[in-house]
């Protein structure tokens, strides 16, 4: 049995909508996941719960999605904020995927006097969050904050 495809997406999220999705993620979906027109995708964006969406076009340059039912009521999050010290890379990624995972609202580098890493991309970190966000059944984002 195939599983359903699961995507963030930025726009807001209400029976009858259709839009593009960016070029990154619809080369996901149909290069990828090789899915095609008629086939269905669940989205979801922080703020309008998780709603069911079906593939209307598949092109090589661009994927068109058609919104048709919500799956699931937006819900909270406990307002839960981790301060870490950035580590090697490697180590940071998974403090990140992890943090995600487990429901933290906000995630916050700290560089202390011992800190290992000398910078932090968030950019990268907050691509790191949106994938574990979609493979764990999240419905939203934590935030993601520039070191302090």
């Amino acid at each position: 049995m195939a599983t359903i495809p699961r995507l963030f997406v930025t726009e807001a999220l209400t029976a009858g909508a259709g839009f593009a999705l960016p070029p990154d993620q619809g080369r996901y979906l149909s290069t990828v996941m090789r899915r095609g027109a008629g086939d269905a995708v669940r989205l979801f964006n922080g703020a309008d719960g998780e709603w069911m969406a079906e593939i209307a076009e598949a092109g090589k340059k661009s994927v068109r999605l058609r919104v048709t039912e919500q799956t699931r009521p937006q819900r909270g999050v406990p307002d839960l904020h981790l301060l870490f010290a950035p580590v090697k890379k490697a180590r940071t990624d998974f403090i990140v995927e992890k943090a995600t995972e487990l429901g933290a609202a906000a995630i916050r580098p700290v560089f202390t006097e011992r800190s290992i890493a000398e910078r932090v991309r968030t950019d990268r970190l907050a691509l790191l969050a949106r994938e574990a966000a979609e493979q764990t059944e999240r419905l939203d984002l934590p935030g993601i904050f520039e070191p302090e």
